[in-house]
């Protein structure tokens, strides 16, 4: 990008253009008989622009300015290729004017300015200056969306529609504010994903907003933020469940509270393909019913009641009375949570997406190839995820 700063002085033109002779009067002059003529004083008043005039590969970014040295702005604009004025406030010295909105990829954009010196005389300033073209513009989506109310392990997601190689960029343009305020930070799940967990789990009730202030980002290779996005939501009661795989029961506390034990039947305890991994996950989704299909282990359209996932490998808490007979003595799943019709239906009319499902005793870990395996890492891993770390 060129100079980013232009003085602009308008100077009066002096009186005369010609010889010097052609300037004297009579007075020590040969007796020319015509008076001299004294000098105008050029303005002594300036006016600045930034970016410069001529600038190219202007950030759409970047606020513009205009202001004036020994005087005040009377006018300012800045006009798009289309005619129309961009918004701008003038300060109340006058002496100032920025703009108030962002501005548009590849345009070229002309500003007017006139002012008016500490010595009464007029100025004035017009230029214009192109914004950068982007080779790409790459969409984010932000989860939870406004006004969620979710449980006190839910992350909150960005998602970028492409890669993004300057990491560090776009998370200095994330901001997360919280009431009561809370511990987290973001972390890198891989180069599309970016998430914010607390330290610990949510406070109850917690009030969140997020601004991800992404347009116009540089993310590296010409590729830039299409879009800001926003949201607010907030965190609801906390309950927390618990499975210890060799003990066939599942707890449900509520503020620390136990407030339910459903018996169940976990994965199958002596294939760590089958089990129910080792892990603190998240309630993903929540359905009345759900299809499960596994042609390697011989079944397809199985319809289950009650289904409540609690990550994307394949492991659900939910009805299971076909298996009736092993729930609360054996673990005979397939990696699924099994109870009781009632108990799956009572269970899944208090869970939200967000609640932590805790699962220990078996003999696999959850892997961390999940959406979702935020809670998988401890503190300090998570924190070394950061870009800013």
């Amino acid at each position: 990008m060129i100079a980013r700063r232009t003085v602009f002085r308008v100077a009066a033109a002096v009186g005369c253009t010609g010889l010097v002779a052609a300037c004297t009067g009579d007075q020590g002059s040969g007796g020319s008989g015509k008076p001299v003529k004294t000098p105008e004083v050029p303005p002594v008043a300036s006016i600045v622009v930034n970016p410069a005039d001529g600038a190219s590969d202007v950030s759409v970014t970047d606020r513009v300015t205009v202001s004036v040295e020994k005087g005040t702005l009377s006018e300012v604009t800045l006009t798009n290729p289309d005619g129309k004025q961009v918004d701008g406030k003038l300060a109340a010295d006058k002496v100032s004017w920025r703009t108030t909105e962002p501005l548009g990829f590849g345009k070229t954009y002309t500003y007017t300015a006139a002012a008016v010196g500490t010595d009464a005389k007029p100025v004035e300033f017009t230029g214009s200056f192109t914004t950068v073209k982007p080779r790409s513009q790459v969409r984010a989506t932000l989860n939870p969306t406004d006004d969620a109310v979710v449980g006190v392990a839910m992350p909150i997601s960005v998602r970028f529609e492409s890669p993004i190689s300057d990491r560090a960029a776009a998370e200095k343009a994330l901001a997360v504010t919280t009431s009561p305020e809370v511990e987290g930070s973001w972390a890198w799940l891989h180069d599309r994903q970016v998430d914010w967990r607390p330290k610990e789990y949510w406070p109850a009730n917690t009030k969140v907003n997020v601004r991800a202030m992404l347009y116009g980002v540089p993310y590296g290779g010409g590729a830039y933020g299409r879009a800001d996005v926003t949201t607010e939501f907030r965190i609801g009661r906390n309950q927390v469940v618990k499975v210890h795989t060799p003990d066939h029961k599942m707890r449900v506390y509520r503020d620390g509270d136990l407030v339910a034990t459903y018996p169940v039947s976990n994965g199958k305890d002596r294939d760590p393909d089958l089990n129910t991994p080792n892990g603190t996950m998240i309630v993903m989704a929540k359905s009345p019913t759900a299809i499960f299909n596994n042609e390697r282990y011989g079944y397809t359209d199985v319809k289950k009641k009650w289904a409540v996932r609690f990550s994307n490998h394949g492991e659900f808490i939910h009805e299971n009375e076909e298996n009736r007979a092993n729930i609360g003595k054996r673990n005979t799943s397939h990696g699924c949570v099994n109870l009781f019709e009632k108990d799956a239906k009572a269970y899944y009319n208090s869970a939200i997406v967000g609640d932590p499902v805790v699962v220990t005793g078996a003999k696999a870990d959850m892997p961390k190839s999940s959406d979702v395996m935020d809670w998988l890492f401890d503190w300090d891993s998570w924190k070394s995820m950061s870009a800013l770390a």
